[in-house]
């Protein structure tokens, strides 16, 4: 039995419970409190760009129609069937006026309005016995959208998503929004890594530290165009509201100079000078910071990254957007989405999307090269050992809790919230700091809603 009191504390204070890695009871909890109320990202306008454009999307067990009405609205639809609960759409994506159940036939609109019921008087005596008006497939509890960006949370009372985010979307901005257009989505590309899904939010949201060492192989094929992986130290870590992430130290030289350096075209340069602030310009321009990887909490991450293309000194930026979706506390489906702004020039996108494929792919570098550590954590955290031992995540503290480098200060980083130069685990202590804050708090309602369109809510007591 955990103690989950004991669990927290020790997270709190940078001295992390190796089971909480793999652990039924850990991952139990994380369904029922975390799951359950956050904004999850399950999808992009540019996905489903036309009326009748459809998604299917999980959120865990749940399964969602992410569809686009003739209204041009977006709903996330639970796809589910009024009548005995089959799947209504059973392809992962599509375009489709209306949604037929397979079972019996019951038939909905992509607004998820009941239209059709075979044999509706002969099997119910018509509306007598059962009422299509207002009818419709349960919609999600939640849905709200950030640049295009589609979240969902399965709390009804959730905060706006702009309020839960807080000021994260500064840094959104630089993988969102490059242009007045936005960005438009390729994918995403699905597998399956058994490792725990924190791994992944973890590293992606500030691990600088590991470069040097998990992708040395990278930096000596001359993928990147710096001789060594430790200039990472020379960039800093960032946490503002409810996410995080990296930087890259850049050379001297103009906001223009700075862009250029990481491989983006005049054209797209004049276009981030009229969309960014001067604040989200001085961070690169002004400071010389340049956004790499970052997490929103819980699970979803972010890359921008610039590798060398082919034998010269050129190189190539790329953005890729994933979701860390539990499958069990040892196992995560990974949805990985490659990004690129929608007003960029075709050869760029073109070859934006190799650069992706080359590094952040299913098959990419860096990800086979990650995947190795997380399955193996993941593995070594089941045994009796892991509940023993408690990880250090200190790192950037002294044993009295004083940092080792002080944050920057507003004239050293235009950026909001605390960033520090060089290596630290601040941003993992972070986001974990987040999951104890929310795992301690129970979930003590839910609610039911009947197929006769009276909602009707219970009380539940949960542990």
């Amino acid at each position: 039995m955990t103690n989950l009191d004991l669990v927290l504390g020790d997270v709190r204070r940078g001295m992390i419970p190796a089971h909480i890695y793999n652990d039924e009871e850990i991952f139990r909890l994380e369904r029922e409190r975390l799951f359950s109320r956050a904004w999850l990202f399950v999808g992009h306008d540019s996905e489903i760009p036309q009326a009748g454009d459809y998604v299917v999307r999980r959120v865990l067990d749940d399964s969602f129609i992410l569809s686009r009405g003739e209204d041009g609205q977006v709903r996330a639809l639970f796809n589910m069937c009024l009548h005995r609960g089959m799947q209504v759409c059973r392809a992962e994506m599509g375009n489709a006026s209306h949604f037929r159940c397979p079972y019996h036939g019951w038939s909905y609109r992509n607004d998820g309005r009941i239209v059709g019921l075979p044999f509706h008087k002969d099997a119910y005596g018509g509306e007598a016995g059962f009422k299509r008006k207002g009818q419709t497939l349960l919609p999600a509890p939640s849905l709200d959208t950030y640049n295009g960006l589609i979240f969902l949370s399965m709390d009804p009372d959730a905060p706006p998503l702009r309020e839960y985010l807080g000021d994260f979307t500064f840094y959104l901005d630089y993988y969102t929004r490059q242009s007045a257009s936005g960005i438009e989505l390729r994918g995403p590309q699905r597998w399956r890594v058994k490792a725990n899904w924190k791994i992944g939010a973890e590293n992606f949201a500030g691990d600088m530290y590991h470069t040097p060492q998990t992708h040395t192989s990278v930096v000596e094929i001359g993928l990147f165009r710096e001789p060594k992986a430790e200039k990472r130290k020379d960039g800093n870590t960032y946490w503002a509201g409810n996410g995080g992430g990296t930087t890259y130290k850049l050379p001297p030289g103009t906001l223009e100079e700075k862009l250029r350096y990481v491989g983006y075209p005049d054209v797209m340069i004049e276009k981030m000078k009229q969309q960014w602030s001067d604040d989200q310009l001085n961070v690169i321009g002004r400071d010389g910071f340049m956004i790499s990887a970052a997490s929103a909490f819980p699970n979803m991450s972010m890359v921008h990254n610039w590798p060398r293309v082919e034998d010269s000194d050129d190189v190539l930026p790329f953005i890729s957007l994933r979701t860390w979706q539990p499958v069990g506390p040892d196992e995560t489906e990974v949805l990985s989405w490659f990004a690129v702004d929608a007003e960029a020039p075709e050869e760029f996108k073109a070859l934006s999307y190799k650069a992706y494929l080359m590094c952040f792919g299913s098959t990419g570098m860096f990800e086979q090269d990650d995947v190795e550590n997380w399955v193996s954590l993941t593995s070594t955290a089941s045994g009796a050992m892991a509940r023993r031992l408690l990880l250090n995540s200190r790192m950037g503290l002294l044993e009295d809790g004083t940092e080792v480098v002080p944050p920057l200060t507003r004239d050293e980083y235009a950026g909001p919230g605390e960033a520090h130069v060089g290596y630290g685990e601040y941003n993992q202590r972070h986001l974990l700091n987040r999951w104890a804050d929310v795992l301690e708090k129970p979930v003590d309602k839910v609610s039911q809603v009947e197929v006769s369109g009276v909602a009707a809510e219970r009380t539940e007591e949960r542990a």
